[in-house]
This record gives structure tokens, C-alpha cells and sequence, in this order.
């Protein structure tokens, strides 16, 4: 029994055997050649049908081992465990035992020139933890790398339903894996290595040797893929990266990647721009809109600059020449007259309407709160330039308003100043042109003195002339006398102690001892740039942070300090949703 039961099964495998090209040339073909340097497409074929990749599948999975790598979540030397899963895939594999270590180094060798799948399973399971979650990562990078046809299930290819990609979108991730990671590509060059365990050798060594200036990429197959390559090659300056699906034995797949690669390198121009492809935008699909943004700050709204922002500027014409003697807006009001202003146009956007009697006075308020909404600022005039002559239509506003306006503004209490705990690190005190530039400064320089023609609405005056003022009027001045008095000679009086300006940055101390780690990167500069992108588009949280680049073992570790601890987890949190590794770190 035990000698018929080897001779069925020896049978069944010799029937599979030489079945299985017969299955392979029914597999739909595919195929796609591209000029690696400018993207550019020089032949395609069916390029946009999803089929299954197979193995091809690796380039995937090593792209995120590399990435990972470089984000500082893991370590070639990091031991991996091998789970009981990937242990038991089936071949072609390095023959992994379930709770076996073994560095990730070996496990990209072995996924990347033996093609084992029970060496990509464990690398997946690795960094994700589980194939599910790495399979949801694949996915996340493919539509960043502009892979719109590509749906993953696994990491190493094995035949699954909805797992499958196109020859155009292995085409872009071949040429990803050459742009992006210029120093792991020599990998897909060998034609052996050293997996740990045993040197394995390149699934692609026929092909490699073959073809002159041949440098990679993968292999693939299985029965309902076919026989699939990635393939890369260099000459005279041209690099050419073609992608097969379908083929249906290993030679005949070689030889039609040959007739595809000397297609495009006489395709292929001589001399062509180098267009590298942009890093991947794994933020772009989450950024938040501005309202979002605004909520999840953790800083206090400023009623200043919501009225600022609610009454932008428009461009207006220039006006007629104004006299050489025309006053300037800052002598026209005074700093506390402009934050009442600004005080008052807050408070009237969020106050209620009041539908009971009012009184004079607060109706005189709503009036001007009302003229201060309806004329939209002006820029500020420009010397020998008029500014624009007020709106008709807010005549009697402006009419209304004039009947004390200074004792009612003057009565607003104007916003009180946050603290500086809280101010962002780059905060700093407002320069004497922002206040020439506040909407009430605008408008009130628009009164100025000179002959030219008032066209718009004249203010009335509420209250009878007073005798006071009748006398200043008739007083003359004394005449100049004739007597020189000469000053004595003496010491300049000492000019007037300006305030000191402070600028203050967030301290470390305080409560502000925790901060946010976003892993070790290969260099300083790299650590540098990840510690800005991140900056600029988690700019609500980390506003206040400090960057920091420490040198450790294994890596320049990127990380945002001076958080609270609150704060600190509010960015990790974020940064988590938008695909990016970090970690909180506390005192």
C-alpha cells in the first residue's frame, strides 16, 4: 500500500509538471515597456488589464521592507520570529521553522533572488504584524506611487481572489524600486547570496546572464499568472524597464522580454530630461481642510485675526495725488482706539441680535460695528496717492455713527493677550506695519485734508459749537520776541529706554518633557527633511515643537520636542492616521 501510494503521488507530480506550461499559455498576456528616465511609455499591450502578478508581488514588499528601513522601524541586523504561518507556505521558500530567528537581512535576500514566500510572509509579518495589515499597507503605498490598478492580498504573490495588478503598474514599481532605492537595487543584480541559513540562488539568472546590461528586477509564476517578469537594463546611457505577463514557459518569457527591451532601446531617444518620479504622498488623500485644521489646534482661537481674515483686503485702482502735507494713518489713531475697533467688529460677529428697546448709545455701537463690516479695507495709501473715496451706499451708517463715536468704542474692552506658555515657538511681537495695515486704520485714513472734491458722505455734527471753543478760536497767538537765548553746551539728554522685545521659545521644562519620535533614518539631512515635511503638514500640533536629530546606535533618530504630554500624543495620534510611524516619547 505504502509503495502504490508513492508511485500515485510520484504520478500526479509528473502530470502537474508537464501540464502546467500548457495552463501557463492560457494565461492572458500583458506587457508594457518603459524609458526608465523620463516615465515615458514606448509600447504596451493590454497594459491596463488586472491579471495575477505572482511574484512579482516581492517588489511590493521589499519597496516597504527598504522604506521601513530607512524610517527607522527596523533594522537589517533585527531579528524576526518566524511565525507558524509563514513557515508553512508552500514553495518556492528558504525553508523557515515556526519560532525560528533569523536577521531581515537574509529574508530579503532569500524574497528577492530565491523568491521565497515563506521569507516575504515573515518580513511582512515583521513590520505590520500581520499579513492582513501588511497587505493594507501595500495597498496604501501602491496608490502613492501611482499604482491606480493594483489590489494586494499577500506578500508574496501566491494566487488569491483580488489580488492583482496590471503590467503598468509593475512597470512604475520596478522603476520606484530603482529611483527611490538606489542602494539596495544592486540586489536584484546577483545571481546568488548568502540567505542565512544557505546560499540560494537567482530565479533570474538565465535572463541576467542572457542580456547584455541586464541589472534585474523579479521573476514570478504560478498557474493562473503564467510565467511574469519585471526587467531592467542599461545601455549607452538609456535604461529601458519592461514588464510580461502571461508568458508561457521560462525561455519563451526570456526571449520576448529580450524583443521587448531592444524595442525600447531603439525606441528610446538618445538624449531625454531626466524626470525622477516625486517621493510617495502618503498625506495627500488625509490632509484635513482648513476648518478641520483650525478645530484640532490646540491653541486658543485669537479674535484678532478671525476679523483680520474675514476682511481680506481688496485691490483697488490708484486714486488722484494727495497734497505733499496729507497725514498718515498712524496719526489718525491710536494703537488702544485700533484694538477697540477690532474688539468691537469681534464682538459683533458673535454677539445675538438684541431684539429688545436699545438704548442711543448701544445702538451708536451696532452702527459703527455695522459701518466696520460693510466697507471692506482698503490698502493703506501710498505717498502723493488719494486714497478711494468712500462708498455712497454706507452714507447714512457713517452718519449715524458720527454721533460719539469715540465714547462708545472707547467703552469696548478690548481681547485679553494670551500667555506666552502658549504662544507658538515663532511668535513674535507686531511690527508697527501690521497696525498701518488694521481695516480701521484704512478707513480712517481715507478722511484726509486737501483740496480735492469730497464725493462721498460728509460727517454731521451732533452737538452745538461750545463758547470754549468759540474762544480758542479768537485767541491769537504772542507775538515772536527778538531775544535769542542760547542753549548751553552740554551732554545729549540720553535717549528714552525703548521696551526689550522678547522672543520667547517653548521650553523643555514645565510639563514639556515629553515629545514625538518619527524613527531613525540612514542620515543626518534625512532626519532633517523628514522632521520639516512633517513639521509643515502637522503644523497645528508640532507648531511649538523643537527639532531634534539625535545620533544612535543604528540610525539619526528624528524627533519633535518640548511637548506636552497630551500634546505629544495628540500628534503621534494624527500622524498615525496619515499613514506615518512615530511613537511618544516621555521623560
Amino acid at each position: 500500500m505504502t509503495t502504490l501510494s508513492r508511485w500515485v503521488r510520484y504520478g500526479l507530480t509528473l502530470a502537474l509538471f508537464f501540464l502546467s506550461p500548457v495552463l501557463a499559455a492560457a494565461a492572458p498576456y500583458a506587457a508594457l515597456v518603459m524609458d526608465a528616465r523620463s516615465g515615458e511609455v514606448l509600447y504596451a499591450t493590454n497594459a491596463d488589464t488586472r491579471l495575477h502578478p505572482a511574484s512579482l508581488t516581492k517588489m511590493m514588499t521589499l519597496y516597504i521592507a527598504f522604506e521601513a528601513i530607512e524610517h527607522g522601524e527596523i533594522s537589517l541586523d533585527t531579528k524576526v520570529t518566524v511565525s507558524a504561518h509563514a513557515a508553512a507556505e508552500p514553495p518556492s521558500k528558504l525553508g523557515l521553522k515556526t519560532g525560528q530567528k533569523i536577521a531581515l537581512r537574509y529574508l530579503i535576500r532569500a524574497a528577492a533572488i530565491k523568491s521565497a514566500n515563506d521569507a516575504a510572509t515573515a518580513i511582512g509579518e515583521a513590520i505590520a504584524g500581520s499579513e492582513t495589515e501588511f497587505a493594507k499597507r501595500m495597498n496604501r503605498t501602491a496608490r502613492a506611487l501611482g499604482m491606480r490598478n493594483t489590489s494586494f492580498r499577500n506578500a508574496n504573490g501566491l494566487t488569491r481572489a483580488g489580488h492583482l495588478s496590471t503590467a503598468r503598474d509593475m512597470t512604475i514599481l520596478g522603476r520606484r524600486l530603482f529611483y527611490d532605492f538606489p542602494q539596495y537595487y544592486n540586489l536584484f543584480s546577483r545571481r546568488s547570496a548568502d540567505a542565512g541559513m544557505r546560499q540560494v540562488n537567482s530565479t533570474n539568472r538565465k535572463f541576467l546572464a542572457a542580456y547584455r546590461g541586464a541589472d534585474g528586477i523579479k521573476t514570478g509564476y504560478t498557474s493562473a499568472a503564467g510565467f511574469n517578469l519585471t526587467a531592467s537594463a542599461e545601455r549607452d546611457g538609456k535604461r529601458i524597464i519592461a514588464t510580461i505577463f502571461g508568458g508561457s514557459s521560462t525561455a519563451q518569457r526570456n526571449a520576448k522580454m529580450a524583443e521587448l527591451l531592444d524595442l525600447g532601446f531603439a525606441r528610446a531617444p538618445a538624449r531625454v530630461p531626466e524626470r525622477r518620479p516625486a517621493p510617495p504622498q502618503y498625506l495627500a488623500a488625509n490632509t484635513p481642510s482648513a476648518p478641520a485644521r483650525i478645530k484640532a489646534s490646540p491653541l486658543p482661537p485669537d479674535p484678532r485675526r478671525v476679523v483680520i481674515a474675514a476682511a481680506a483686503p481688496e485691490v483697488q485702482p490708484a486714486a488722484a495725488t494727495l497734497p505733499a502735507d496729507a497725514p498718515k494713518s498712524d496719526d489718525l489713531v491710536s494703537d488702544d482706539l485700533a484694538a477697540a475697533v477690532a474688539a468691537a467688529v469681534a464682538e459683533s460677529l458673535t454677539a445675538p441680535e438684541v431684539p429688545a428697546a436699545r438704548t442711543p448709545a448701544a445702538d451708536t455701537t451696532a452702527a459703527a460695528s455695522r459701518l466696520a463690516l460693510a466697507e471692506s479695507p482698503r490698502p493703506v495709501p501710498a505717498p502723493n496717492r488719494a486714497a478711494p473715496a468712500p462708498e455712497p451706499a454706507v452714507a447714512p451708517a457713517v452718519a449715524v455713527a458720527a454721533a460719539e463715536p469715540a465714547v462708545e468704542i472707547a467703552a469696548v474692552t478690548p481681547p485679553a493677550p494670551r500667555a506666552e506658555a502658549t504662544a507658538p515657538a515663532n511668535v513674535t511681537a507686531a511690527p508697527a506695519a501690521a497696525r498701518r495695515n488694521r481695516p480701521e486704520n484704512l478707513r480712517l485714513a481715507a478722511l484726509t485734508h486737501g483740496t480735492t472734491p469730497a464725493t462721498g458722505p460728509k460727517f454731521v455734527q451732533a452737538t452745538p459749537v461750545q463758547p470754549e471753543t468759540l474762544e480758542l478760536l479768537d485767541t491769537r497767538p504772542p507775538a515772536p520776541g527778538q531775544t535769542v537765548i542760547l542753549a548751553a553746551v552740554g551732554p545729549e539728554p540720553a535717549p528714552l529706554a525703548q521696551p526689550t522685545e522678547v522672543v520667547a521659545r517653548v521650553s523643555s521644562s514645565g510639563g514639556r518633557n515629553w515629545g514625538v519620535s518619527l524613527g531613525k533614518f540612514g542620515s543626518s539631512f534625512a532626519a532633517d527633511r523628514a522632521l520639516l515635511q512633517t513639521a509643515l503638514m502637522e503644523n497645528d500640533t508640532l507648531a511649538g515643537a523643537l527639532r531634534k536629530v539625535t545620533n544612535r546606535r543604528g540610525g539619526f533618530e528624528a524627533n519633535f520636542v518640548g511637548l506636552t504630554k497630551e500634546v505629544a500624543t495628540l500628534a503621534c495620534a494624527r500622524l498615525t492616521a496619515r499613514a506615518r510611524d512615530c511613537k511618544v516619547i516621555g521623560p
